[in-house]
């Protein structure tokens, strides 16, 4: 319904039934107006980013770790290892002075930061991590261990306690709630953990197995960023077609699948062969990442929305250090059983990396199941309230 004080569609239709005259920026009032609903939509809607937006920004922080391989590289073939902070540093400030002065003004919010819950995710995520790495070393059954994970259940219980309590949290709890978002988190999470198990693995099997210089290693990998940007160009069509849990559920499968092939490369495994496997997860990637991120920024309310790239930026980083973690702790304990046995070094960390390859891959495999399921719950649910 148009009002005589509305800004009329007229701005945006060459004609409007209830104005005197649409003009091409402004419409005029009414001669005489009368309660005729209006044919086009004279409500402002609140701008919101787009699919290919979102698309954009979650593929970015994949690519952006492919970079960091290859610079890193490349530093490293001509460079000391030191040299990695000589380059990458000035790059930072560089980059901090660019978006301070390009980005976009937003008006400030009025919440203030959550200290005590922000210290308590920091916390709880590095006792688990702690029993993770050290429970090889230590004994899984060991006090050390063991109370590091008591710790991080005690300490994430605290948090939950905090973030239904404080006023304005890190992170609400009640949000979890909303099954398409729980599944978006899960899922950016376990896709990060196979990712870094890849790039935590990739550098040292390609050096210690297929005696690649640091260079030939990072220039190996690069294909991963064009295999995913080219992926995810046509990824959200595939959403709009299949939907949602379908296009995810086939990106998770692609990097499981990936996972797998990698597991049966060895020293005698000719790089195109390898290349191929890579692809396929990057095609898994490039179809999950940017699918998983819109499910997350259009589940969260409006007044919420930096709370849920917040939950992206969490769920991306504690995903990545899990999959570091886990990984990493087969390979140190296949590397030393294989070597202890009688192996060789090519062999014994060939064997620990299929090994690694593997547990990760099943992750993803049933978290995936998990997530495929909650985001189905979530479109039965956005069906029936609408």
């Amino acid at each position: 319904m148009c009002s005589p004080r509305a800004r009329c569609c007229a701005r945006r239709r060459p004609r409007c039934r209830c104005c005197w005259r649409a003009g091409p920026s402004r419409a005029r009032a009414p001669r005489s107006w009368s309660p005729r609903p209006c044919p086009y939509s004279c409500t402002p809607r609140r701008p919101t980013a787009g699919p290919g937006a979102v698309a954009a920004w979650s593929t970015a922080v994949g690519i952006g770790g492919l970079a960091g391989n290859a610079g890193g590289a490349l530093i490293l073939q001509f460079l000391p290892w030191q040299g990695l902070f000589w380059a990458y540093v000035p790059l930072a400030l560089a980059l901090l002075v660019w978006v301070a002065t390009a980005a976009p003004r937003i008006p400030r919010q009025t919440a203030t930061l959550d200290l005590p819950g922000s210290a308590l995710l920091v916390l709880g995520a590095a006792a688990l991590l702690f029993g993770i790495i050290e429970g090889p070393g230590q004994g899984w059954a060991s006090t050390t261990v063991t109370g590091a994970f008591a710790l991080a259940l005690v300490v994430f219980a605290l948090f939950v306690r905090h973030g239904l309590r404080a006023a304005h949290p890190v992170l609400d709890p009640r949000l979890f709630r909303l099954p398409r978002l729980l599944a978006g988190s899960l899922g950016i999470a376990v896709t990060f953990f196979g990712m870094f198990a890849l790039f935590y693995v990739n550098a040292q099997f390609l050096q210690y197995v297929k005696a690649y210089s640091p260079l030939q290693t990072g220039c190996a990998i690069a294909p991963l960023a064009l295999g995913m940007m080219a992926v995810t160009k046509y990824g959200l069509r595939w959403v709009r077609r299949v939907g949602e849990a379908r296009t995810v559920g086939a990106g998770l499968a692609l990097i499981a699948a990936g996972l797998l092939l990698l597991a049966t490369a060895d020293a005698r495994t000719p790089y195109l062969c390898y290349l191929a496997f890579l692809l396929v997860m990057a095609a898994g990637a490039g179809l999950a990442m940017p699918t998983l991120s819109h499910a997350i920024v259009a589940s969260v309310p409006a007044h919420r929305a930096g709370m849920g790239s917040g939950l992206q930026g969490a769920a991306r980083e504690l995903g990545a250090a899990l999959g570091i973690a886990v990984v990493g702790t087969v390979l140190s304990v296949r590397f030393a059983a294989g070597t202890g046995h009688g192996a060789t070094t090519v062999t014994a960390f060939a064997d620990a990396t299929a090994l690694g390859y593997r547990i990760a891959a099943g992750v993803v495999l049933v978290v995936g199941g998990a997530v495929v399921w909650g985001l189905r719950a979530g479109a039965r649910a956005g069906r029936g309230g609408s």
